[in-house]
């Protein structure tokens, strides 16, 4: 690719993942105006090859965009893809732990033993840009249809304003998972889907509200 390719070609990255180019000259270890300079003015001509590749790594291009010689834009190309998954991926703690399950940890004290990835496009489709997000495991049947026992679910433990809906709960030294509603005077209606089971009603300060229930996985 020529340089005034790359030049065109770095622009385009960086416009589309939201880096400045102040950020990416910092990256690189140079003054805020180094890559401003080199696409406005050509000045350097060419990015050093320290500087081409780490900025190939970081979007996880080939360094033939960025220019490159023949030859040797394949050299880095794995890594390259390594760095993009880190990139564009967010790995969501797995929890040891169900809802339900009686006493045991809380998700906050918790060591995971796996993860789930999901990409940032995705969570932020579904609302979830910003979320902190881990995974537990429903059990029992107290929330069919809507949760099944051995389902995995997503919470977002991060601080919000509350509003009515499925949470995770801890009351007294048991994790459940409900439908909550607030019924007045500091009061809350823990609801199950299963109408087997009668709502029960506690005050707010017999209750911890550990995150908002917000996706859930299980087998068909």
């Amino acid at each position: 690719m020529s340089q005034p390719d790359a030049r065109n070609r770095l622009a385009q990255l960086s416009k589309e993942r939201a880096a400045s180019l102040a950020s990416l000259s910092e990256l690189l270890g140079r003054n805020a105006s180094y890559l401003q300079q080199f696409i406005k003015k050509g000045s350097p001509r060419k990015l050093e090859e320290g500087d081409r590749k780490t900025l190939a790594e970081f979007f996880g291009v080939d360094e033939s965009e960025l220019g490159a010689p023949d030859g040797r834009s394949k050299e880095n190309s794995y890594k390259a893809r390594l760095v993009a998954q880190d990139i564009d991926y967010i790995d969501v703690p797995r929890l040891n732990i169900g809802a339900s399950a009686g006493p045991g940890a809380l998700p906050d004290r918790e060591k995971p033993f796996d993860a789930f990835r999901f990409s940032r496009r995705w969570l932020a489709e579904q609302g979830l840009e910003g979320a902190k997000l881990q995974a537990i495991t429903v059990e029992g049947d107290s929330m069919e249809p809507l949760l099944n026992n051995g389902d995995e679910i997503l919470i977002d433990t991060a601080p919000r304003a509350f509003r009515d809906g499925v949470h995770v709960v801890r009351l007294g030294d048991t994790l459940m998972v409900k439908r909550i509603a607030q019924a007045g005077a500091g009061r809350f209606s823990l609801l199950s889907q299963n109408l087997a089971y009668p709502p029960v009603d506690v005050a707010a300060d017999e209750m911890e509200v550990i995150g908002r229930v917000v996706w859930k996985g299980g087998r068909i």
